[in-house]
Formats: C-alpha cells, sequence, structure tokens
C-alpha cells in the first residue's frame, strides 16, 4: 500500500508540473527576419529638425504658441496612433576630448525665473504639432530668448514600434539610436 501511495503521489505531481495555464495575448508578426529598424519593411522612424521657431503672444490666453503643420516639414507619413516626441535646443556643451555636443531637453520642461515658472509643451494631432509656452506670470515680459529663433526637433515614432519598445525616451540620442536613425539622417527645416 505504502508504495501505491508513493507511485500515486509521484504521478499527481508529475501531471500538476506538467499543466499550462492560459495562453497568453500573441505577438507581433515577424517579417522576413527582419528587426523592423532599417525601413525596409515599411516600420520606420524619423526626425526633423525645425530651425526659427518664433512663438506668438496670445495676450487673452497669456500663453505663446506656434502652429507646425508636419505637410511643411515631412512627408512621412504620420498616423493618429503614432508616437510623436519633442525636443528643445538649450545650446552647447564642450566635452573633455574638445569636441561640442549639443544639449537637447525633452518637452514638456520648465523653466524657473525670477518672475515665476514657464512650460514648454506641445499637443498633436496626426497632421499638425501646436508648442505653448504657458507660465504663472505675465508671459508678455518673458525675453525672446525663450520665444524666438528657436529650434526644436521633432521625432515620428511608429506605433507598432513604440508600443513594442522600452525606449528611454528623456534622451533624444536613445532614441534615434533605438529608430536607427544617425545625425546625418536628421531632415532640417528652416522656417524663415
Amino acid at each position: 500500500m505504502n508504495r501505491l501511495n508513493t507511485f500515486l503521489g509521484a504521478f499527481l505531481i508529475l501531471i500538476s508540473i506538467s499543466c499550462e495555464g492560459p495562453q497568453g495575448p500573441p505577438g507581433y508578426d515577424g517579417l522576413d527576419g527582419l528587426d523592423g529598424l532599417d525601413g525596409a519593411d515599411g516600420i520606420q522612424g524619423q526626425v526633423v529638425e525645425v530651425e526659427n521657431v518664433n512663438f506668438g503672444y496670445d495676450g487673452e490666453a497669456n500663453l505663446f504658441s506656434t502652429l507646425i503643420n508636419f505637410s511643411d516639414v515631412t512627408d512621412f507619413e504620420v498616423f493618429e496612433a503614432d508616437a510623436v516626441l519633442v525636443y528643445r535646443y538649450t545650446g552647447s556643451v564642450s566635452l573633455d576630448d574638445g569636441s561640442m555636443a549639443d544639449l537637447w531637453s525633452q518637452i514638456p520642461q520648465n523653466y524657473f525665473l525670477p518672475e515665476g515658472t514657464i512650460q514648454y509643451v506641445f499637443e498633436h494631432t496626426f497632421v499638425d504639432l501646436e508648442l505653448f509656452i504657458d507660465g504663472n506670470f505675465d508671459l508678455s515680459t518673458l525675453s525672446t530668448d525663450f520665444t524666438d529663433d528657436q529650434i526644436f526637433r521633432i521625432v515620428f515614432v511608429p506605433s507598432v514600434y513604440a508600443e513594442a519598445s522600452k525606449m528611454d525616451t528623456s534622451n533624444i540620442e536613445n532614441v534615434m539610436s533605438a529608430l536607427g536613425i544617425q545625425e546625418n539622417q536628421v531632415k532640417k527645416l528652416d522656417l524663415n
């Protein structure tokens, strides 16, 4: 009887170990072994640098804004589900090896000034992007250092890639690397 109980117990353990749980959600189908980063399978991102962006002041709303139509800066097709990231150029820094590097700050971005706080924010659709400068004081006195001749980078991240990726969007170099975009592939547009 003891051997039968041992055998039955071992059999039950073996059956319970080999059981499977419910099937998980389906993953994304791959295409011919491509990783989707080189654009060969239609999945690609794009980075557009827009120079000489000038904000207009709205006294009633006490904010600055500017509208950028995607068709004016790129022929890249943007879909409603795609992610749009925006970075503001904040200057350059000298590196230890003597070379220079650009500094980019992801929007939204706050600045704490003696008069109060301002924040760069944006809203977008799949056809345009509106940038705002909002603040908690009379913005009509805001320095043109914040409103005129600004440089922004707009990053279009395909929705399929944005959903599956765990990229660090706080750093534009990380985003460009994850999308397989080199600095020489950044499309540049001057709004003047």
